[in-house]
């Protein structure tokens, strides 16, 4: 069957943006720069995009577009070269694919949680219309007793409860998937991505009304040069790699669907700015509220479930902002899962030829009850299961970020740099007239310069193997660890 191409480059560049935005963009990123210093965080960030993110962008979409296969097959020969490739290299394929199963496991879950959020807010609404009872109500000043009693009763104490929540997100994931990548991702993501921009612009106007909003621009844009040190650049990379999805296959998946004529530097560059751009607004989303409430920006992964709904509390019409901010959560998460279970569906297609709805129904359900449910117990009924450490929620994401991303990230640039060589400057310079010093340059910093950098992050997450809270305790900051450079103590809003 002939492979599904993008109708064209803005729909491919809106769903890259839409698999790169997710919870990275609107709100680890956020708080990280709450951690670290403000601007500071901020201007390395987009010297970190432009240097490290975008070259690593176009090792992805060469080793995808030029297989036109799923992200396993893509490390192998293809029809077109005469050139043998051992099957060795498909193991970082299959890397990735176990990667994007782990951050599965445990991502589903917190779009459980985003879900429980909007639908308790919503009942406290109606019930000033006597059309329910009990809620979150977020339209009175909330204080910070009241909103970590809520998240131990909804969330850390309510397993059952957010596994249904969770299967909800799952059941929407199908009815997208079902259709396919032109059908159903291409055409959900044209809608999506609109309605995700108009809630962080809804949400952006509203705080930066706000009365002692400026000071928290302030802290937002001026940078605090004092700040930046060794640490804080190896954070930043790491979210270079979390916030445009490196490392587990969804660039090669997305890519291996783009004609052989369109421009990769172009679509590259657009991909890191366009993420860039929505991150430094939901920035803006964030610190102005934040400010305006005398709430401290250093809150840690705590920031959107503890902190926020403190800072939309003290709002006019507090409940509705926040079920804006939450709805622009779930779309964000929406558009970066459907993505990220394409690379486990398009492998169980393409390499197993499974049917089509049986590849969407293996991989959404095995997801579901192998990674999904036993992340939903890891705070109540699965406690006591820890390895290496680490509860359940926590051992998902550390294996998926410590191991397998950085093992297929450190791979697919070896790949690209020892292997294809000038079969790659070939690849990127189809649809393009850029220089081939260019193109030679961005060969030798993938060869050498980027596998130091992962190598870097490697050696940080495996000195991170001991957590720094009990297992219990542990869950509900697992998400935005994603390996040691992620990993941040858990605190709360004083």
């Amino acid at each position: 069957m002939k492979r599904q191409i993008w109708s064209n480059r803005l729909t491919y560049i809106l769903t890259v943006a839409g698999a790169t935005i997710g919870f990275g963009a609107t709100w680890r990123f956020p708080y990280l720069v709450g951690e670290y210093g403000g601007g500071a965080y901020v201007a390395v960030f987009v010297l970190a995009m432009l240097f490290v993110g975008i070259p690593i962008i176009l090792v992805e979409n060469v080793i995808g577009r030029r297989a036109h296969t799923n992200c396993v097959d893509a490390f192998g020969s293809v029809p077109e070269s005469t050139k043998p490739v051992s099957r060795f290299w498909k193991i970082f394929g299959y890397m990735g694919m176990l990667g994007a199963f782990g951050i599965l496991a445990y991502y589903m879950v917190i779009g459980g949680w985003v879900i429980s959020y909007i639908v308790h807010i919503v009942q406290e609404v109606l019930q000033g219309f006597g059309l329910a009872f009990g809620g979150l109500d977020v339209s009175v000043p909330l204080q910070k007793s009241q909103t970590i009693a809520f998240y131990e009763e909804h969330i850390e104490n309510a397993p059952w409860q957010i596994s249904l929540f969770t299967f909800v997100f799952v059941a929407i994931n199908w009815l997208i998937l079902r259709k396919g990548v032109i059908d159903g991702i291409e055409r959900s993501v044209k809608y999506l991505m609109p309605l995700l921009l108009l809630c962080l612009v809804i949400m952006v106007a509203r705080n930066l009304t706000l009365e002692g909003a400026m000071d928290g621009v302030r802290f937002y844009l001026v940078p605090n040069f004092n700040a930046i040190s060794a640490e804080l650049f190896l954070y930043v990379i790491g979210q270079v790699f979390f916030a445009l999805s490196l490392g587990f296959g969804v660039m090669i998946t997305l890519s291996s669907h783009l004609d052989k004529q369109e421009n990769l530097i172009k679509t590259s560059l657009f991909t890191g700015v366009i993420n860039t751009l929505i991150a430094v607004l939901a920035g803006f989303m964030i610190f102005p509220s934040l400010f305006s409430a005398n709430l401290a920006p250093d809150s840690g992964p705590s920031l959107v479930f503890k902190v926020l709904p403190i800072a939309f509390s003290h709002m006019h019409f507090g409940n509705l902002f926040a079920i804006v901010f939450f709805v622009l959560l779930i779309i964000a998460a929406l558009t970066t899962s459907i993505t990220i279970y394409q690379v486990i569906i398009s492998v169980l297609e393409e390499k197993f030829h499974l049917s089509h709805n049986a590849a969407i129904n293996s991989t959404l359900l095995g997801v579901f009850v192998l990674g999904n449910i036993p992340c939903a117990l890891s705070s109540s009924v699965l406690a006591d299961v820890v390895l290496w450490g680490r509860g359940v929620f926590d051992t998902f994401d550390f294996l998926s970020g410590n191991i397998f991303f950085v093992i297929t990230a450190l791979g697919a640039s070896v790949f690209v740099g020892f292997v294809l060589k000038e079969e790659a400057i070939q690849e990127l310079s189809n649809g393009t007239n850029a220089p081939r010093w260019l193109l030679k340059g961005w060969l030798h910093y993938v060869r050498y310069g980027i596998p130091a950098i992962i190598i870097a992050i490697f050696i940080a997450g495996l000195l991170d193997l001991k957590p720094t809270k009990p297992a219990r305790e542990s869950s509900t900051q697992a998400y935005n660890e994603r390996g040691a450079f992620y990993h941040q103590p858990y605190k709360i809003a004083s």
